[in-house]
């Protein structure tokens, strides 16, 4: 949540505002009026002390679903809490997020101008072999590429899983990218439609059989829990390290490929 809701999130925040400041429309209103701005800190103060207030009126100890959690852990065969909440308790959930993730990607391919749809996502950036980053480019993906691999693997078990080894990934893979030592894949690929689905399909494949072999929509049939919420894990790593990372690159901006 914290990489996504923060980093991705921030990224994708700092990028629509570099872009809104090319146009004439934001350059009029990049300095509004005093009174606006006096409105907008009182609401932001506003906001902030209704949160403050919330979280300190919450008793000691919070309420809390934990021990619930842990007590029906062994039925799903992992040993991490928090991917068996993801994955068996509120599986539904984690498979809409899945769902929106990539509906959200699709609404940013859908800002492209028409003569760019199929094309490549952002800009292409020039390459400095000399230069820090394509130095950190080279050296630091080997490394993201083992941590990464390694938080997803041990996600059942362990604190990990498949959203934070995906934003490794893609994290080190737009490093690449911005360095200009590799280009994104053009959006009309066979290859990379199939993978963006893939994840959610085989979720949503593997949830309606749970109806035939456990009785449940998202249900798991006694003893196979754990490698059917690996199966899910497996099939949707490639799709959120594409949705993320394509997410930052952004719309199709130049040609797609003849």
């Amino acid at each position: 949540e914290a990489a996504i809701g923060g980093g991705l999130t921030g990224a994708l925040l700092i990028g629509a505002a570099g872009r809104l400041r090319k146009t004439e429309a934001a350059t009029r209103a990049e300095y509004p009026g005093v009174l606006i701005r006096t409105l907008a800190a009182i609401l932001a103060v506003t906001v902030t002390a209704a949160l403050a207030v919330g979280v300190l009126a919450l008793p000691d100890p919070a309420p809390t679903l934990a021990p619930a959690a842990v007590a029906s852990l062994a039925t799903t065969g992992v040993g991490n809490p928090v991917t068996a909440v993801l994955l068996a308790f509120r599986s539904m959930d984690t498979l809409l997020e899945a769902i929106v993730v990539l509906l959200a990607l699709l609404g940013v391919w859908s800002l492209a101008p028409d003569r760019a749809w199929g094309g490549y996502p952002g800009p292409r950036h020039p390459a400095d072999p000399d230069g820090i980053l394509a130095y950190l480019a080279r050296l630091l993906p080997p490394i993201g590429i083992i941590v990464g691999l390694y938080i997803f693997w041990i996600g059942a078990d362990l604190p990990g899983g498949k959203f934070q080894g995906a934003t490794i990934l893609a994290a080190m893979w737009l490093l690449v990218i911005e360095a200009g030592l590799a280009d994104t894949p053009p959006i009309s690929r066979t290859w990379l439609r199939v993978l963006l689905v893939t994840g959610p399909l085989v979720f949503i494949a593997i949830g309606f059989a749970g109806s035939i072999t456990a009785g449940a929509v998202l249900a798991y049939p006694e003893g196979y829990a754990k490698p059917l919420i690996i199966a899910i894990e497996i099939a949707l790593m490639p799709t959120l390290v594409l949705t993320l990372a394509l997410l930052v690159a952004g719309a199709p901006q130049r040609m797609p490929p003849q």
